[in-house]
């Protein structure tokens, strides 16, 4: 576990457009991580689905068609990843890449999210849970569930949906992360509303920290992100003296906009077994809670 004592962090309203080359969509890519970092963070949160946008890049015969986006931007992981990186060790800073399609061995897509940190070690965790409109997309569960030990936090990642089972995040807070990333793509702010309130309960149960990350913005180009809504927020439990409402920062509705904000690692550590509640602790007291936890893999990226 790490021993860091805060972690500033700042997620994006990352606005889903239509780039006409790589090199544009890189340059974009490019500019929200420089004003990320010049915020001070030490980890940058991009939103789930981010890297859809890269189908706009190849003419309608690829964008418009949901299986073709698939393959080609899959087709494009290792790249995006590896541009990720490279800002990554520039600017010296943890990122969490845009979550997009990766193809599987066995012919399966799975949704998954990247963890990149400066040093140029990876992380990567699949989403677990699919929604109705993934299973219509072709897009398959993936696993297992991990946790990435960092230089700047414990990290989990729940990605969207994922976000909305307790049993998942509450298996990540068990093998030690302190902070779980939420990188969320909903068409409706309904959907929004899911994964905040998702996330706002997972950091009240296990006295943690959570980062939402959302897309925003219309791409009518796109059957798979055609529309956005939501907002960045990072949350804790309500306690005091982290947050009377458990909100350290929530952004705009729909505006592109870096959200960010310090988490006081060490103080949830202290409120854990000192608080005016200890939810984490009295986890197992709840009848009908599993005697054995969800496993765990856990990562070290240090």
């Amino acid at each position: 576990m790490s021993t860091a004592s805060v972690l500033k962090v700042a997620s994006a309203q990352y606005p889903i457009g239509q780039p006409k080359s790589l090199a544009e969509w890189r340059e974009k890519i490019a500019v929200w991580v420089r004003h990320g970092a010049e915020t001070g963070a030490d980890l940058l949160v991009f939103p789930e689905y981010a890297a859809i946008e890269q189908a706009a890049c190849f003419g309608p015969e690829v964008y418009s068609d949901l299986q073709v986006t698939l393959t080609k931007v899959a087709e494009l992981a290792a790249d995006r990843i590896q541009h990720h990186l490279d800002l990554a060790k520039q600017h010296r800073v943890h990122i969490l890449a845009g979550s997009g399609p990766v193809l599987l061995s066995d012919g399966r897509f799975v949704n998954a999210a990247q963890l990149v940190t400066p040093d140029g070690l990876i992380g990567e965790q699949e989403k677990l849970i699919m929604t109705p409109f993934e299973r219509n997309w072709g897009i398959s569960a993936g696993g297992p569930v991990r946790v990435f030990e960092t230089a700047v936090a414990t990290i989990g990642i729940a990605i969207c949906y994922d976000s909305e089972f307790p049993l998942l995040v509450r298996a990540m807070a068990e093998a030690g992360a302190e902070v779980i990333l939420v990188p969320s793509c909903t068409e409706r702010v309904s959907g929004y509303h899911r994964v905040r309130t998702g996330s706002r309960a997972r950091a009240l149960e296990n006295t943690i920290a959570t980062v939402q990350s959302p897309t925003v913005g219309d791409a009518p180009w796109s059957p798979a992100i055609d529309y956005n809504s939501g907002a960045a927020g990072i949350y804790v439990p309500s306690e005091y003296g982290i947050s009377d409402n458990g909100i350290v920062a929530e952004g705009a509705l729909n505006a592109a906009q870096w959200v960010t904000a310090t988490i006081d690692l060490a103080r949830l550590r202290d409120v854990r077994t000192s608080g005016e509640m200890r939810n984490y602790r009295d986890w197992s007291m709840q009848p009908g809670a599993p005697a054995a936890p969800v496993a765990v893999e856990t990562v070290k990226l240090v």
